[in-house]
């Protein structure tokens, strides 16, 4: 081997032993430091990037999560609204009708407290199916959704259909609406909201038992936290229900 081959491999090894000498001890006070940590592997940034989901309950039916419903109805502008203008949106269900002189209104009032909390998220709405669609137009849903102030370009008042509405308030949602003409207003509903996830599933919280409560009562404000019957309100549960179905 020649005297020049010796002073090359001469040269590499004194390369190497100034590098370990300068870079390796700031490595080990990198480590020391944290700032060379773990969680700087991909995997665990591949657990970061997987989507959570929360403790809210799905409803089942036979073991099988109930999504809400195919349907199509006209909204407030005339617009055709089906159920799929709804998915990736977090959204609150209700039946209602624009003359109703008892629970609608205060429905509506803890609705539009509900919209103003989570003013200007395009993944949140609220879908209100009308149950006297004969009388409720598009107009007159109009006029009803600027008294109540309401702005969320995601909540839809639907006329259509009767049948149509009635089987998906009563067989969809299994919230009760019925025409009744023995009763003030002409019509009976549920003062209920259902509460829908991005992907078109019912879910709820649990009660205290572990069991689905599958409905929101709408009735009661936060303000007023029970009513004379000892009712409590559920509208602050259901802001708290609706974030995390956001966050999933």
């Amino acid at each position: 081997m020649s005297k020049k081959t010796n002073y090359s491999y001469i040269g590499i090894a004194f390369i190497i032993l100034v590098f370990g000498i300068i870079f390796i001890p700031r490595i080990i006070d990198r480590i020391s430091s944290g700032d060379i940590i773990r969680n700087e592997s991909r995997s665990d940034f591949a657990n970061d990037n997987k989507p959570s989901v929360s403790d809210l309950a799905f409803i089942e039916n036979n073991d099988t999560k109930r999504k809400v419903p195919e349907f199509s109805f006209t909204n407030q502008y005339g617009r055709t609204v089906t159920h799929k203008d709804y998915l990736g949106k977090v959204y609150v269900i209700e039946f209602f009708f624009t003359t109703c002189p008892t629970i609608c209104p205060r429905m509506n009032e803890n609705l539009i407290q509900i919209q103003n909390t989570f003013d200007g998220l395009d993944d949140f709405g609220v879908a209100s199916f009308s149950i006297n669609p004969d009388y409720d137009t598009p107009e007159i849903l109009k006029a009803y959704a600027e008294k109540y102030g309401i702005i969320n370009p995601n909540w839809h008042l639907m006329t259509g259909d009767k049948d149509a509405i009635y089987k998906l308030a009563n067989e969809g949602f299994y919230i009760y609406a019925a025409e009744n003409e023995d009763v003030l207003g002409g019509f009976e509903h549920s003062g209920n909201f259902a509460l829908i996830d991005k992907n078109g599933f019912i879910r709820s919280r649990k009660d205290e038992h572990g069991n689905p409560i599958i409905y929101y009562k709408g009735i009661v404000s936060e303000a007023e936290k029970m009513d004379e019957d000892g009712v409590k309100e559920e509208i602050s549960a259901l802001k708290e229900d609706i974030k995390k179905l956001l966050n999933e």
